[in-house]
Parts: C-alpha cells; sequence; structure tokens
C-alpha cells in the first residue's frame, strides 16, 4: 500500500488565477443577470454557478491533487446533489397536477 502522507504544493500563481477565474465569473453572474435571456436565465446562471463550484472544489479544497478516493466522494457529493434538486423540482412542477393545490 503507498503513503499518501505527502502533500502536492500548489504555487501562489494558481491560487490568485483560480480567484481571478472566480472574480470573472462573479461579474459575468451579475451581468447575466441584468439581461433578459427569458427561460434561458436560470440555465446560465446554474451553469455559472456549477463552474464556481468546480473551481472552488477543485483547487482551494484540494480535491484536484488528492487521491482516488476523495475524488470519489467529492462527485458523489454532487450527485447527491443532483438527485436532491432533481427531485426538488418534480415535487414542485407536479404540484399543479392536483385540484386544489396551491402552487
Amino acid at each position: 500500500m503507498s503513503d499518501h502522507s505527502e502533500h502536492h504544493i500548489v504555487p501562489l500563481k494558481v491560487y490568485f488565477l483560480v480567484f481571478s477565474a472566480l472574480m470573472i465569473l462573479l461579474f459575468v453572474t451579475v451581468g447575466v443577470a441584468m439581461v433578459n435571456l427569458g427561460p434561458f436565465n436560470i440555465y446560465v446562471a446554474m451553469s455559472i454557478a456549477i463552474i464556481k463550484a468546480v473551481l472552488v472544489v477543485l483547487y482551494f479544497m484540494h480535491v484536484r491533487y488528492s487521491t482516488r478516493l476523495t475524488m470519489v466522494v467529492a462527485a458523489a457529493g454532487f450527485i447527491w446533489l443532483v438527485f436532491l434538486l432533481g427531485i426538488t423540482i418534480l415535487d414542485y412542477t407536479s404540484r399543479s397536477w392536483i385540484p386544489g393545490s396551491y402552487q
């Protein structure tokens, strides 16, 4: 069994580049929120949010330089989040099927 005790040293330049990308995506999010894209607003906003979340998880939480097990656990967390959001959306959209229910 290999020893995973050694740490990967990430240069500060990488952190500053990721931080810069997050700030740019923040301004893009604000800009897109001010543009009326109709029903596509939510898709664009969620896409940008997912990209930001992936950057944070990969670099600031050091998943990129971790073991495969850590990557599997992080991926399982995202899959669980998608599952929970999916059943929430299904519940919300199916409420109009029952007469007299609240929307």
